[in-house]
């Protein structure tokens, strides 16, 4: 088992946060449940641990409330592993990882709501063509709860930085983030190119991780006729390893599109995008051509 803090350490919030969750496989397996992988033995294929490094982990991650133990099977009985409340709010400290690493580690250290062709993100990005989106609940508009992928045969999840109803609202320093302007384009562009969207079987919905009034401000504004998704607890986000960067206090999607067809299978990845006009035409023609393969 992990080795425990030091008695004098008994106040400090971080070396108590670490007795948890301080053992790197313990948070990889935290990252794990947030993709979708709840059962030991897929949990043990995608971290090639040993069962007993597995069951030692898994173990004192329930006794800490960090997942819960769900019965799937009676004869015999088998669990799958789901992050609890208390679980998922370590979704942010995995965000803030994955950013850290990719701005400090894979990249050079800059503050850029885009990357380059070569990067490892992009890579990321792209090798979630072909996994599904686990089943998750996010914001919208109106308060309630929503799945991201709709009913129709495709669903376009456009994922940008973040959109204001007023100018004064952008973060200050935006306009000097590399790949942050562009927002309300594109969301306008989505607009204006809505019918041709939906006569192809596909819905649109734009995912940030602002508030959700922040996104209805501007859906008003701009006569947005499709929904605007909140992932302001990174639901998404950590469920799919999508990349972010930080600003004003804020982890923030880097801005990238997806197509997810009925099943919930990733069929197209775009990024980076670097122009937002051609990235929505890639987005439908992306969706005729599934549809003709279908």
């Amino acid at each position: 088992m992990p080795q425990r803090t030091r008695l004098h350490d008994e106040h400090c919030a971080i070396a108590q946060a670490l007795d948890v969750v301080g053992d790197w496989w313990t948070l990889l397996i935290v990252r794990d449940a947030a993709r979708g992988v709840h059962r030991f033995d897929a949990l043990q294929r995608e971290l090639g641990m040993s069962r007993k490094v597995l069951a030692e982990r898994l173990k004192l991650l329930v006794e800490t409330g960090v997942l819960t133990r769900e019965p799937y099977q009676e004869r015999p009985v088998r669990y799958e592993y789901r992050l609890t409340p208390r679980g998922r709010a370590l979704l942010p400290v995995l965000i803030a990882l994955q950013d850290w690493g990719d701005t400090w580690v894979l990249g050079e250290g800059e503050t850029m709501a885009t990357a380059t062709e070569s990067s490892g993100e992009t890579e990321r990005v792209r090798e979630l063509v072909g996994t599904k989106v686990p089943e998750l609940r996010l914001t919208d508009l109106d308060g309630e709860s929503r799945d991201p992928v709709a009913e129709s045969a495709y669903t376009v999840l456009y994922c940008f930085p973040g959109a204001y109803a007023r100018k004064e609202s952008y973060p200050p320093g935006w306009a000097g983030i590399p790949g942050a302007p562009g927002c309300t384009l594109e969301s306008c562009t989505y607009r204006d190119q809505l019918a041709e969207f939906t006569a192809a079987g596909a819905t649109v919905h734009g995912v940030s991780t602002q508030r959700p009034d922040e996104q209805r401000a501007f859906a008003d504004k701009e006569r947005l006729r499709f929904p605007l998704l909140s992932d302001a607890d990174l639901t998404l986000t950590a469920a799919l390893r999508l990349p972010t960067f930080r600003t004003a206090g804020v982890s923030r999607l880097k801005r990238l599109t997806l197509v997810v067809d009925r099943d919930r299978t990733v069929v197209e990845a775009l990024y980076p995008i670097t122009d937002i006009e051609a990235s929505v035409r890639a987005a439908l023609e992306a969706v005729r051509r599934a549809g003709a393969g279908g």
